[in-house]
């Protein structure tokens, strides 16, 4: 082949090439939308909306210790759970607020002394009716005890919690959740410790971590009450985080800053929930469980 061919040849490559190369970057700029391709390719679809809350759900399952059993609002040293403010018939409770029918869908498997250990159990027994809302105030237990050392660890506070409310999710998946926050246990100190009633039965025993020696301001006492304060302070965490990460979920942390007076205490421990006291926590409840949007 002559030289000048061969050049000819060499050139007519070099042009196919080069047009070859233009048309493949035409192609990669317009991302190959010519020829009505999908124009959305490559855009993130969006994120699927968030159940809605129900303000109005029709049937409640209520767990915890002796605040929702209605403890020494009626008598001394019995459960009540006809004023409880979850579930009760005798009170403006939660489920009289909102169920037409109290007496037969709601359930109340609250039990007096339980703490979050005993949760995953009371959940599991709400779970066989399928409850459209389950309520939870539980931890005073966790914090009440002979001694400080003897308090609930924060860790296991939190696993028993999470187990609960996973088991719930689970099974339950569009159920909702509201949680009350830990009351105030160094303020019930404070409104009984200058009764003279208050003082005396709190010798026998009730939440000594907080309430022994309700009169003693010295350090190790004050120490002592701290320290409770702190675990407290350290379940609520626990509750609002674990809530916080579960979109049917509501926490509330009003029922740890609310201000009880005498008159919301029993006038048998000065420490559980009088009848006025818990239709006050079932007040707060209902609140947060009809509000359109969760509390801040």
């Amino acid at each position: 082949m002559r030289r000048s061919t061969v050049r000819k040849v060499r050139a007519a490559a070099r042009a196919v090439v080069a047009t070859v190369s233009a048309f493949s970057a035409a192609l990669l700029v317009t991302g190959c939308d010519s020829g009505g391709g999908d124009t959305s390719a490559g855009k993130p679809s969006a994120s699927p909306a968030a159940p809605a809350w129900n303000t109005r759900p029709e049937s409640i399952a209520s767990l915890g210790d002796s605040i929702t059993r209605g403890f020494d609002a009626c008598s001394v040293m019995k459960d009540c759970p006809e004023v409880s403010w979850a579930t009760g018939t005798r009170v403006d409770s939660v489920a009289r607020k909102l169920l037409a029918s109290p007496q037969t869908s709601s359930w109340n498997y609250a039990r007096t002394g339980a703490r979050m250990a005993d949760l995953p159990a009371q959940m599991q027994s709400a779970i066989a009716h399928k409850p459209q809302l389950v309520t939870v105030l539980l931890g005073a237990n966790d914090a009440c005890r002979t001694d400080v050392a003897d308090m609930t660890p924060a860790a296991s506070f939190r696993a028993d919690f999470e187990a609960a409310v996973k088991n719930l999710r689970t099974s339950l998946p569009k159920s909702q959740l509201y949680v009350a926050s830990v009351p105030d246990l160094q303020r019930l100190w404070s409104q009984g410790r200058t009764n003279g009633w208050a003082k005396t039965v709190w010798k026998l025993g009730i939440c000594p971590s907080m309430l022994k020696d309700s009169e003693s301001a010295d350090p190790a006492t004050e120490q002592r009450r701290a320290q409770v304060v702190k675990r407290v302070a350290e379940y609520n965490a626990i509750l609002k985080d674990v809530c916080g990460r579960d979109a049917l979920c509501r926490y509330d942390g009003t029922v740890h800053g609310y201000d009880f007076t005498g008159e919301a205490l029993s006038q048998w421990d000065w420490f559980h929930p009088s009848k006025k006291g818990q239709g006050e926590l079932a007040a707060l409840a209902y609140r947060t469980i009809t509000a359109e949007k969760p509390p801040a």
